[in-house]
């Protein structure tokens, strides 16, 4: 029998429902807007809707103020979303109740290890660097602190290798103990990670389809263990993963490395910017934004959905 856990098949006649999950750390810029515009066609090619999450745990870095400025960035690009937008902030108790069923199934357990313990252990060489970070090594389960000491929460990944097959990169095969080791689901301050409310949330959310930047195509095997730790009897959503936009010198376009904001004024300029990434076709001139839209999800269907699907 085989060791390795796969992605179960598909949801077979339910409507596609996908969605853009930015963090408002931050305006949206060309990178975000590639994402952005890659889940959006992708949902209508497939007659479906496209949903809008904004992942805020962290109040500290994501104020709502930025939050509203990127739904306005959206709906300037003619990036409506359908249904009303999901605030992770606002649904923390969903996120508690989930951590309280894995802890009770003993699939996770309580860590004291700050990040600059692990770092410090990273830069000695006692420590080996992950997709993910420092690889942990489980210490915390061997020698659990004390019930009265603060701690964070790390999921037990699973022994096997986790098979997922990408629609655009094709298979993503990992061992999580070799490859990310035990990632934190809670920190000890009481932040959520992003690894859980995600996967609660796509559930919560009937979420089909994640299409999303290529940054995150390694943390997928551990998102695909951890909804089947949770929702065993439901199947994961399938996965793609777009093309990234780098920098002049070869670094992934973000908000640390100072990324402009996206310029409103140009919305049609950052729009046909954004489709040279997706390999789209050169729009006819002085199209308005919302038949560009249409010119280009029928060319994604053509693409993406009667020739791959």
């Amino acid at each position: 029998m085989s060791n390795t856990l796969r992605q179960p098949e598909p949801r077979d006649n339910t409507l596609y429902v996908g969605r853009f999950a930015p963090t408002p750390s931050g305006s949206l810029h060309l990178g975000s807007l590639v994402a952005a515009l890659g889940s959006y066609l992708d949902a209508h090619a497939h007659g479906g809707q496209w949903r809008l999450r904004l992942d805020d745990l962290d109040a500290q870095r994501c104020p709502a103020t930025t939050a509203h400025e990127i739904i306005r960035q959206l709906a300037v690009h003619g990036l409506e979303p359908d249904g009303d937008v999901i605030w992770q902030s606002q649904r923390l108790d969903a996120y508690q109740a989930a951590l309280a069923q894995l802890n009770q199934s003993h699939e996770v357990y309580r860590c004291q290890c700050s990040r600059n313990t692990l770092r410090a252990a990273l830069d000695a060489g006692t420590l080996r660097e992950g997709l993910a970070g420092p690889i942990y090594p489980g210490t915390c389960l061997q020698h659990p602190p004390a019930r009265e000491q603060s701690a964070g929460w790390r999921f037990r990944v699973p022994a096997g290798a986790v098979s997922v097959q990408d629609r655009l990169l094709g298979e993503l095969l990992q061992t999580l103990r070799t490859t990310i080791g035990d990632p934190l689901l809670k920190r000890s301050d009481g932040v959520f990670a992003y690894h859980l409310a995600e996967v609660v949330d796509n559930q919560a959310m009937a979420i089909t389809d994640v299409v999303r930047g290529a940054d995150l195509a390694p943390l997928t095997p551990l998102h695909i263990a951890l909804h089947q730790a949770l929702f065993p009897c439901t199947p994961a959503p399938r996965y793609a993963h777009l093309p990234l936009v780098m920098t002049a010198d070869g670094r992934k376009l973000s908000k640390t490395n100072h990324a402009l904001a996206l310029n409103p004024k140009k919305a049609r300029v950052n729009l046909i910017q954004a489709t040279q990434y997706l390999g789209l076709a050169t729009p006819e001139p002085n199209l308005p934004i919302a038949d560009l839209l249409t010119q280009w999800t029928t060319h994604w269907v053509q693409m993406w959905v009667r020739n791959c699907e």
